[in-house]
């Protein structure tokens, strides 16, 4: 048994020879709504011979906001699904007919498939990558302490470790700049 990587939805399976990858071009932020429709429209339709796996490409982040961390989903290409499907004209109507899809990409009106290859380097990298820190802050931002002995100071930001999430912050302390992380 094979682990699906996350973001992918499995529809049908043993895709063929002429089963490629293509990328289908959405509404960005529907992305996910558009990979739930096509797998509801492909079972009901009777397309599982055709249409095989739908692969949202995301990525986990650690969001800091409000003193509080947070672990995020970020899609790493907004606007945009991948399908791994035999491409006929009957399949290819059922995903170009689904709410919020506004296309394939491809040379002119034909779909490019994407080398398998390119396909499985991506569903490692979203797999094994750690999560990163989402930094909301930039230098010189004003900001107010929220917690600890210097709550409710004002400060500056004067440095961002987004590898570590934190930030350093020049508060003025009896008339010194004093650092706080």
């Amino acid at each position: 048994v094979t682990k699906v990587p996350e973001g992918v939805i499995e529809l049908g399976s043993n895709p063929g020879p002429d089963a490629h990858w293509y990328v289908v071009h959405t509404y960005s932020g529907h992305e996910t709504k558009v990979a739930k429709t096509l797998k509801q429209r492909s079972e009901i339709g009777g397309f599982l011979d055709r249409i095989f796996k739908i692969y949202v490409p995301q990525q986990q982040k650690i969001e800091v906001s409000e003193g509080k961390k947070r672990s995020v989903d970020e899609k790493l290409f907004p606007g945009y699904v991948m399908g791994q499907m035999t491409l006929d004209d009957d399949s290819w109507h059922v995903v170009r007919s689904t709410p919020g899809v506004t296309g394939f990409v491809g040379m002119g009106s034909t779909p490019t498939p994407l080398p398998e290859s390119e396909v499985k380097a991506l569903m490692r990298f979203t797999k094994m990558e750690a999560p990163k820190f989402e930094a909301k802050y930039t230098l010189g931002d004003s900001v107010k302490v929220n917690d600890g002995p210097f709550k409710d100071f004002l400060g500056k930001v004067d440095e961002v470790n987004e590898d570590q999430g934190k930030v350093k912050v020049m508060v003025s302390v009896f008339g010194r700049e004093t650092p706080l992380e």
